[in-house]
C-alpha cells in the first residue's frame, strides 16, 4: 500500500470546531502562548489542562475573538479568528472563571436579561425552560448572590446556553466547587455534548480530564501532549511502581514513606516519587533502570512492591518536570 493511501484522511471543515496553527501571544515581552497547534472536532468534550499561568485563558480568549494573536492562524466554527471575531462571538458561549452575572438580580431575572440581550425569542419562556433544564426551577426568585458556588456555576452555564451556541468555552468552571456539584455539572456537560454541542473546558482536576473525549496539556505556553487520555498515558513511556508499608499506620508509616522517598528520589532511573498516605508512587521513563533502582529495597519485609499503570497525574507531573528542564 502506498504511503498516501495509508495516510489518515483529513477531516472535512464541517466536522472541525476549532483548528489553530502556530498560535502565539506575548505580554510585555513574555511569551504566554508559544506556537500552539491544536484541533477540536465538533461534538467533542475537549479538556484543556495546565498549571496556573500556562496560557489556557489567553488561548480561550484568542479562540473567541477577545484577543488578537501576535502570530499564527486558525478558525473557530469555520470562521477566521482574526477577521471574523464578531461572528464567532455570536455563536460561542463563554463561561469565565469568575461568576459574572448580576448578584442583586434573582436567578430568573438574570436569565431573562441574558435572553433579551441576545435577542432570544420569548425571553420569559426561554428563561423558564432553562430553569427547568438545569434544576433551578425552585430557585427562580432567589438572588444570584445568595447561591452557593455549585448553584452559581449552574446558573452561569444556563446563561451560556440560552442563545443556543454551537461551542461552549468553559474556563475552569468548577474551581472551588464541591465534588457532588462538580459531578452534577459534568453530567450536564455530557448531556449537552450528546445533543451536538462542542465543549472546550479548562480544568486542574484529573478526574475531570478523564471525563473528556480528548485532552491537551500546556505548560509555559507550550503544548506538551494531546489526544485521548489513554493515548497520552501510553505516549509518556512511564513505568510506575507502587510501594505500600505493611504493619504500620499513621506517623510510623509516614516516617517509612518519607525515608524511602528521600532514598529513591536521588537514584538513577527514578524520575518521580510521590507519597499517597501509606503508599509511594515511583515512576521512570527507563523501565530497566527503574527496576534496578528499586531492587535493593524489595527485600525489606515491611514493604510491598507492585507494578502499576501510570496515572494521568504521573504523566503531567513528568511533563512539567521535563518542560522546566528545557527552559533552564
Amino acid at each position: 500500500m502506498s504511503e498516501s493511501a495509508a495516510a489518515t484522511p483529513e477531516p472535512s471543515p464541517e466536522t472541525v470546531a476549532i483548528a489553530v496553527e502556530g498560535l502565539s501571544k506575548s505580554f510585555d515581552g513574555r511569551m504566554v502562548v508559544d506556537h500552539l497547534t491544536m484541533r477540536v472536532m465538533r461534538g467533542q468534550i475537549y479538556g484543556f489542562l495546565g498549571p496556573n499561568g500556562s496560557g489556557k485563558t489567553t488561548t480561550i480568549r484568542m479562540l473567541c475573538g477577545l484577543l488578537t494573536p501576535d502570530s499564527g492562524s486558525g478558525t473557530c466554527l469555520g470562521l477566521d479568528i482574526r477577521t471574523e471575531s464578531r461572528k464567532i462571538r455570536e455563536r460561542v458561549g463563554y463561561m469565565t472563571q469568575r461568576f459574572s452575572l448580576y448578584q442583586d438580580l434573582s436567578v430568573r431575572e438574570n436569565l431573562e436579561f441574558v435572553a433579551r440581550l441576545y435577542g432570544v425569542p420569548k425571553p420569559e419562556q426561554a428563561a423558564a425552560a432553562a430553569l427547568e433544564r438545569l434544576g433551578l426551577a425552585g430557585r427562580g426568585r432567589q438572588l444570584a448572590g445568595a447561591l452557593s458556588g455549585g448553584w452559581k456555576q449552574r446558573l452561569a452555564l444556563g446563561a451560556c446556553i440560552l442563545p443556543s451556541p454551537d461551542l461552549l468555552l468553559l474556563d475552569e468552571p468548577t474551581a472551588g466547587v464541591d465534588p457532588k456539584a462538580r459531578r452534577e455539572f459534568w453530567a450536564q456537560i455530557h448531556d449537552l455534548a450528546a445533543e451536538g454541542l462542542t465543549v472546550l473546558v479548562s480544568t486542574h482536576y484529573m478526574d475531570e480530564a478523564e471525563r473528556c473525549h480528548e485532552i491537551a496539556y500546556i505548560a509555559y505556553g507550550r503544548l506538551l501532549a494531546q489526544g485521548t487520555v489513554a493515548s497520552v498515558i501510553a505516549a509518556s513511556g512511564l513505568s510506575t511502581w507502587t510501594v505500600e508499608v505493611k504493619g504500620a499506620e499513621g506517623h510510623a508509616a509516614g516516617q517509612v514513606i518519607t525515608a524511602l522517598s528521600r532514598a529513591l528520589g536521588s537514584r538513577p532511573g527514578v524520575d518521580m516519587v510521590a507519597p499517597f498516605g501509606t503508599q509511594l508512587h515511583i515512576s521512570g521513563r527507563d523501565a530497566a533502570a527503574l527496576e534496578a533502582a528499586i531492587a535493593p529495597f524489595r527485600a525489606d519485609p515491611k514493604l510491598t512492591f507492585r507494578q502499576d499503570a501510570p496515572t494521568l497525574e504521573d504523566v503531567f507531573i513528568d511533563l512539567m518536570g521535563r518542560s522546566k528542564d528545557e527552559l533552564r
